[in-house]
């Protein structure tokens, strides 16, 4: 047992899928959540995800060893206010959000000194949403970052020791290289996923039944992607503002430069480039990162 108690705050994916790890494997005393509708408290409860649930953040984080806020990056600063009174001194309090600079700004002005406040981020998930969509695999072999603002050695290598447990490889970096690190990583490239089946959608010449019946792999991967949770990526993307700007601006020349290479029939230069970039494919696979979480999780309930 690594904390004797954790407090998951909003019971989604990520939370459901870390409360039935931690209860399977006995990695806490109790686990208790929240969140805002009844409906998701009784499915985590009625699926184990949580010993027990509470109405409010403030409930559940009482006598609370561990709080892992699992809200969207746009609710954590009304999350921090309302649970900040109510935390154990000693108690520490991290987060599984997408963006990291946002979300230090906005919920450590909350917390108290005598708090610790490790910010964090598992890179695992899958288009699914909701507490009907955890299963206790997400994190294996996923990457899970640590974002320290201070040198609480014992705190971090408490929580390194939890994510470790759970499956997950653990590293740290600087907060706003996180942003841009994931902003090349994941954030660009799902807007660009809803972008393009924005595109499908409007391009009135390919009827609706047409690019679902005759849908190729690129094309249903752009669709899984782009199904994921609205609320989540609206917030990513505006609270990740700057990196995802940069990047999406680097992505624009790359995409003229392919567009030049098209029209003047510039067959080398699309050779070197798509022999580049596989590279980089094969790269993803001898580390191990092939298998998305998605596969695990195709089982779960939908």
């Amino acid at each position: 047992m690594i904390y004797d108690r954790i407090a998951l705050i909003g019971l989604g994916l990520i939370a459901g899928s870390i409360g039935l790890r931690v209860r399977a494997d006995g990695l806490a005393g109790e686990v208790v959540g929240t969140a805002r509708s009844a409906a998701t408290r009784d499915t985590a409860l009625s699926r184990g995800l949580c010993d027990r649930v509470t109405a409010t953040a403030a409930e559940a984080v009482q006598d609370a060893d561990l709080v892992i806020l699992c809200v969207p990056v746009g609710a954590m600063s009304a999350v921090a206010a309302e649970i900040g009174p109510h935390l154990k001194p000693g108690a520490t309090v991290t987060d599984v959000g997408s963006v990291k600079r946002a979300v230090i700004d906005a919920v450590g002005p909350h917390l108290g000194d005598d708090v610790h406040f490790i910010p964090a981020h598992p890179l695992a998930g899958t288009e699914h949403s909701g507490p009907e969509a955890g299963f206790p695999e997400l994190f294996e072999n996923r990457w899970f970052l640590l974002t320290p603002q201070s040198e609480d050695t014992a705190a971090i290598d408490r929580l390194t020791r939890l994510w470790q447990a759970l499956g997950a490889n653990v590293d740290a970096m600087e907060a706003d290289h996180h942003d841009l690190v994931v902003a090349v990583t994941s954030h660009a490239p799902h807007l660009i996923a809803y972008t393009m089946v924005g595109v499908a959608d409007d391009l009135r010449r390919v009827t609706d039944s047409e690019v679902i019946k005759y849908s190729a792999g690129g094309f249903r991967d752009f669709t899984r992607i782009a199904a994921s949770d609205p609320v989540m990526w609206r917030d990513v993307f505006l609270n990740n503002k700057d990196a995802t700007l940069e990047i999406l601006g680097r992505f624009t020349e790359e995409l003229f430069a392919l567009q030049r290479a098209i029209r003047t029939g510039d067959g080398d230069m699309l050779h070197e480039y798509f022999t580049r970039t596989r590279a980089i494919r094969r790269g993803i696979i001898e580390a191990g990162q092939d298998t998305a979480a998605a596969d695990f999780g195709r089982g779960a309930p939908k």
